[in-house]
C-alpha cells in the first residue's frame, strides 16, 4: 500500500494475513482523512463499526505515525497531489471519502482530484469544517505560540489537560498540527466545485465551527447534498455511536443505528 495510506481494521488483517479466519474480499472502501495533526489511529472507532467486507484506509501524512521523522507539508496542493496518486494505485473499489476538520479540506480537494482522474468517489462527507466560501481569517492558529496552541487544543478537546505540563511529550505532535493548520488557513476556495454528492456533518455544540454555515457546502457540488447534525463537540465524529451513524450514510447496505444525532432545524434541513 502507498505510504500515504494505511489500511486499518479488517483491511489491515487482510493485507498482513493476520487472524485465524479469512477476511472477506472488500466490496467497498472508506477513505478517511483525520483532523490537523491526526494520526491514522484517530479513526480507530471506525475500525470497530465497519463490517469486514468494507475496507478502511486512513491518510498517513508526513510528520506523524511511522512518518514522524519526515518534514510535514504546509500547503494543501502537494498533500492532495500525493494522496490522489496513492489512492489511484489501490485496487479499484467503489468508495466514499470522509474528512474531519482539516481532513474536510483535504477530502474536498481529493474528491475533485479523483474526479479529474475519472475515479470519483460515490460520496464525500465533510465534517466539522466550514465550507470554502468562508476562508480562514486572522488571527491564525498556526502562528500562535506553543503555549497558546496547547491551550486552544485543550479547550476544544484535542489535547488532554494532563499533557499541558509536558511539552516534551507533545512537541513532535505540535509540529504536525501547526503545519496542517497553516495548510488549512492558507487554503482558498477553488474556481470550480465538484459533481460528487456531499454530506455535511457537524456538531451543534462545536466550539470551533459555526454550525449554521454547514448548509453552504451545498454550493460546492452540482450533485446531491444532505446534512446531519450531532452533539459531542468538535471531535464528535470519533465516538463509536456517531461513527456507526455516519458509516451507515457512507456505506451501501448498512443499517442506520441509534446515535446521538440531533434533528436539524427545519429551515436548514435538505
Amino acid at each position: 500500500m502507498s505510504g500515504w495510506w494505511m489500511a486499518v481494521g479488517a483491511g489491515a488483517r487482510r493485507r498482513t494475513g493476520a487472524g485465524r479466519e479469512p477476511v472477506p474480499r472488500p466490496r467497498y472502501r472508506v477513505v478517511a482523512l483525520p483532523h490537523a495533526g491526526g494520526w491514522p489511529s484517530a479513526f480507530r472507532s471506525w475500525w470497530q463499526v465497519l463490517p469486514e467486507d468494507v475496507e478502511c484506509v486512513v491518510a498517513q501524512l508526513p510528520g506523524r505515525g511511522v512518518r514522524i521523522n519526515e518534514p510535514p507539508l504546509t500547503r494543501v496542493e502537494p498533500l492532495v497531489d500525493a494522496l490522489g496518486r496513492g489512492l489511484a494505485e489501490l485496487e479499484p473499489l467503489p468508495y466514499a471519502i470522509i474528512g474531519h476538520s482539516f481532513g474536510s479540506v483535504l477530502g474536498y480537494e481529493l474528491a475533485r482530484a479523483m474526479e479529474q482522474k475519472g475515479l470519483p468517489p460515490a460520496l464525500l462527507a465533510v465534517s466539522a469544517r466550514q465550507p470554502p466560501c468562508f476562508p480562514s481569517e486572522p488571527p491564525f492558529a498556526h502562528l500562535r505560540s506553543d503555549t497558546e496552541l496547547l491551550e486552544h487544543l485543550t479547550d476544544i478537546g484535542g489535547m488532554s489537560p494532563v499533557l499541558m505540563d509536558r511539552p516534551d511529550l507533545v512537541q513532535p505532535s505540535l509540529r504536525a498540527i501547526r503545519a496542517d493548520l497553516e495548510a488549512m488557513e492558507t487554503y482558498r476556495r477553488p474556481l470550480s466545485g465538484t459533481r460528487v454528492p456531499i454530506l455535511a456533518l457537524s456538531a451543534v455544540d462545536d466550539p470551533v465551527v459555526v454550525h449554521d454555515r454547514m448548509h453552504l457546502w451545498s454550493l460546492e457540488t452540482s450533485g446531491g447534498f444532505s446534512r446531519q447534525a450531532f452533539t459531542g463537540g468538535h471531535f464528535y465524529l470519533y465516538t463509536p455511536a456517531n461513527a456507526a451513524a455516519v458509516a451507515a450514510r457512507l456505506v451501501p447496505g448498512l443499517d442506520t443505528p441509534r446515535s446521538s444525532a440531533a434533528p436539524l432545524p427545519s429551515p436548514l434541513a435538505r
